[in-house]
């Protein structure tokens, strides 16, 4: 899937375990919710929808799953209707225990303030679930980033 315009977010980081694991990662929502949403209705697979819920926020949205290429690569499109962008991820492996993920999204539509504050966004948060699945998964540390990126009292 090529990225559809250069409206786009990117988040890269090197997490450090086997790229079975690391892509198991973000197909079971029984691990994703350790660092990135609370509830997933169930594994990602080609061609199904999905539910994924931040209950801290009171937000749940539905994912279609495009592509599922196992240990290699991922694509979903999500957001409202016709707002939706495409989120890929490509999991290189760097030796038997090291992966390098990169997370792409794309598509964003709007006028130019609009994209930017989209494209800010999403590398924030991408960033952000980077760096908390890194922390699970080496360390079996839950961070807590998605979570605390919007405290309560904080606009």
């Amino acid at each position: 899937m090529a990225i559809v315009n250069n409206h786009f977010a990117k988040a890269e980081m090197l997490i450090r375990k086997p790229v079975s694991e690391v892509f198991e990662a973000f197909i079971n929502p029984e691990i994703t919710r350790k660092f990135w949403f609370t509830k997933g209705s169930e594994k990602l697979e080609e061609g199904k929808s999905a539910e994924w819920t931040w209950e801290m926020y009171g937000f749940s949205l539905t994912v279609f799953t495009k592509i599922v290429e196992t240990d290699k690569r991922i694509v979903i499109e999500w957001g409202n209707r016709g707002e939706e962008t495409l989120v890929e991820w490509f999991f290189t492996p760097l030796n038997e225990k090291e992966t390098f993920v990169s997370i792409t999204n794309s598509n964003f539509k709007g006028d130019t303030d609009t994209i930017l504050s989209e494209v800010r966004n999403a590398t924030e948060g991408f960033t952000l679930v980077l760096a908390g699945a890194k922390a699970f998964l080496e360390h079996q540390l839950e961070l807590n980033l998605v979570l605390d990126r919007f405290p309560k009292g904080v606009s």
